[in-house]
């Protein structure tokens, strides 16, 4: 006799590049599939990363941005870095940003981390490195997150040797300014600074070394007086 399989085991379609979906679906699809390593929905679209990740175009500068946000989080008690965390934004949305920085929610901050473990909600800042995916990261995404209230969003556009870093002001991003040495300083983080050709160069001591400086500065100071406060 052929066993009629369960409503839950049926093969589900699989998912694919440009399938639109909500994110009840889109999770549901992606959950059966355990050996797809990255896939997003962004308003509503699928996108599916290339298994394969080239080391200068992507792997190398991801290391580098993540060890940078890596030594703050190790500073700054009261908020958490993830490497390409999913993120439920809102119904048409699930980024896996290669990188997000979040206040803890004891702490004031505006996302929560899931009983499934998924962040949920907008973190306060994401970064994304933009090799092939430049279009979409600074298009769709950039969007997305704009209206979802991520308050500071880094592109790092590989191939053209340029970091965007936007902050939310009134509904829109803005470009975070350059001082007069070249380092950028973020609103929502005091103390996160960045000195950008450098990072772009390659040179991670000196990068580090400014962050170090920020580290160090009243106004970090207070943030962590901020953050421990109940």
């Amino acid at each position: 006799m052929v066993k009629t399989p369960p409503q839950s085991k049926l093969l589900l379609p699989p998912l694919e590049n440009g399938d639109r979906l909500n994110r009840y679906e889109f999770e549901r699809r992606y959950s059966a599939m355990p050996s797809l390593k990255k896939a997003e929905l962004i308003e509503g679209a699928v996108y599916m990363a290339a298994a394969a990740l080239r080391f200068k175009s992507h792997g190398q500068p991801h290391a580098h941005l993540m060890g940078w946000l890596w030594t703050y989080e190790v500073a700054t008690s009261g908020v958490a870095l993830g490497d390409t965390p999913t993120v439920r934004l809102d119904s048409e949305n699930e980024p896996q940003p290669d990188a997000v920085l979040l206040i803890e929610e004891r702490a004031g901050g505006q996302s929560r981390i899931s009983v499934d473990d998924y962040v949920e909600g907008a973190p306060e800042l994401v970064a994304e490195i933009a090799a092939s995916s430049a279009a979409i990261d600074l298009g769709d995404k950039k969007r997305a997150y704009c209206r979802n209230g991520v308050k500071e969003y880094i592109v790092w556009q590989v191939f053209d040797q340029k970091l965007d870093w936007f902050y939310l002001q009134e509904g829109e991003y803005l470009s975070l300014p350059t001082d007069t040495d070249g380092i950028v300083c973020s609103q929502i983080f005091p103390g996160l600074w960045l000195a950008v050709e450098d990072l772009l160069a390659g040179n991670i001591p000196r990068v580090l070394a400014i962050l170090q400086e920020g580290l160090a500065s009243p106004e970090h100071a207070m943030f962590l007086q901020k953050l421990a406060k109940p």
